[in-house]
């Protein structure tokens, strides 16, 4: 039998990691499949149409750069392309070409956009509140935040590629 070096047993998760990963799993997709259920039946945009409209609703003039939205929605620029055409098709957005980058595009938000977003905020809240808000105390909702927030950033750093994970990794 071969003796396993550190790097050999420091790959695995150990039986609490395991659960806790697990867990994590479990309850992201959970809560993603019951508030994207929400949407689906109460309201009038997709959670990630509603995404789409709250990220430039924050932005100055209403508008941002398409590649800068799909970085800030974690979509693939394809992905995007073919969101923000389904609601362009609803005037809900528009596109238009970025001055002095031509081959740049930015999305802006329609009034019927704002529209359609103040009218959902009022149900994504309320889902938001009773799925997660609710089912937490208030310092653990609090950590939640910290954790993601680390999570989002080393994952930011890992680049989503091979490369970059391992370069992160190692």
């Amino acid at each position: 039998m071969a003796t396993e070096t550190v790097e050999q047993q420091d790959i695995w998760l150990t039986e609490e990691q395991q659960g806790s990963w697990r867990h994590y799993l479990e309850g992201t997709a959970r809560f993603v499949e019951a508030l994207s259920a929400v949407h689906d039946r109460t309201l009038d945009l997709s959670l990630g149409e509603y995404s789409l409209l709250v990220q430039l609703s924050e932005a100055p003039e209403l508008t941002m750069r398409m590649s800068t939205l799909a970085d800030g929605l974690v979509l693939s620029r394809s992905r995007l392309t073919h969101t923000v055409a389904r609601m362009e098709s609803r005037g809900l957005v528009e596109r238009r070409a970025a001055e002095g980058d031509r081959r740049g595009v930015n999305c802006t938000m329609t009034d019927a956009g704002r529209a359609v977003l103040e009218a959902a905020a009022p149900g994504h809240v309320a889902a938001v509140r009773r799925i997660m808000v609710e089912a937490l105390e208030p310092e653990e909702f609090a950590m939640l935040g910290r954790i993601m927030a680390k999570v989002a950033e080393s994952s930011k750093l890992s680049g989503g590629t091979e490369e970059g994970l391992t370069a992160h990794c190692d």
